[in-house]
């Protein structure tokens, strides 16, 4: 069977691309990329996140004085809490970022330009580590009793933290229903054809 792709899935692979990089990169340069960091002009947004006060700077940049945090943090993980504690989920997860953002490159490369028939499997393999990781950090929150996110309201948790977590893992479960259904309907062909050839040769 030809190679079929679909632009939405495509166009979600690429315009994830710099948002996903520009996230590793938040994670993997804190402090320096914390409110109060030299680098945290890059990820001014993160500040909703992560808001702290009373904060100083060496001269090359990092935060020397332990900040006061302020009630206005969204996320312990993406905040000072995971930082100073030396919790390595944040890390952690967004190396498997880094690893999804490739495969997402290599599957619109090999779709699209190198016209390679599983490429299929390789964007579905890529969503369905998408999906996979992201219903771990929900479920990471929910067995912790909600540790990170708890102490935020309920507007302020569903409008920065699940509609945005949750675009996560609407689209990559679309993905992995549209490419799994190729593949099996590859593999029902194959079949179809090794057994239509199997007959012809037993006649």
């Amino acid at each position: 069977m030809a190679l079929k792709t679909y632009t939405w899935i495509s166009l979600w692979f690429v315009i994830t691309v710099p948002i996903i990089f520009w996230d590793v990169g938040y994670c993997f340069m804190r402090p320096r990329s914390m409110e109060g960091g030299d680098l945290h002009w890059i990820w001014r947004p993160y500040a909703l996140y992560q808001k702290v006060s009373g904060v100083s700077q060496s001269e090359a940049g990092l935060m020397t004085d332990k900040p006061r945090l302020s009630k206005n943090k969204i996320d312990y993980v993406y905040g000072l809490p995971a930082f100073e504690s030396g919790d390595g989920f944040t890390n952690a997860q967004s190396s498997l970022n880094v690893v999804e953002t490739l495969l997402n490159i290599a599957y619109v490369y090999l779709a699209h330009v190198a016209r390679w028939p599983p490429a299929t499997v390789i964007g579905f393999g890529s969503a369905l580590m998408t999906l996979s990781k992201t219903i771990l950090y929900w479920a990471q929150e929910y067995f912790c009793g909600f540790c990170a996110i708890g102490h935020n309201n309920t507007r302020d948790i569903f409008i920065l933290w699940i509609l945005p977590n949750g675009l996560w893992i609407i689209i990559p479960t679309l993905i992995v229903w549209r490419l799994g259904k190729d593949l099996v309907d590859t593999i029902n062909f194959a079949e179809r054809q090794a057994t239509k050839a199997s007959s012809e040769k037993s006649k």
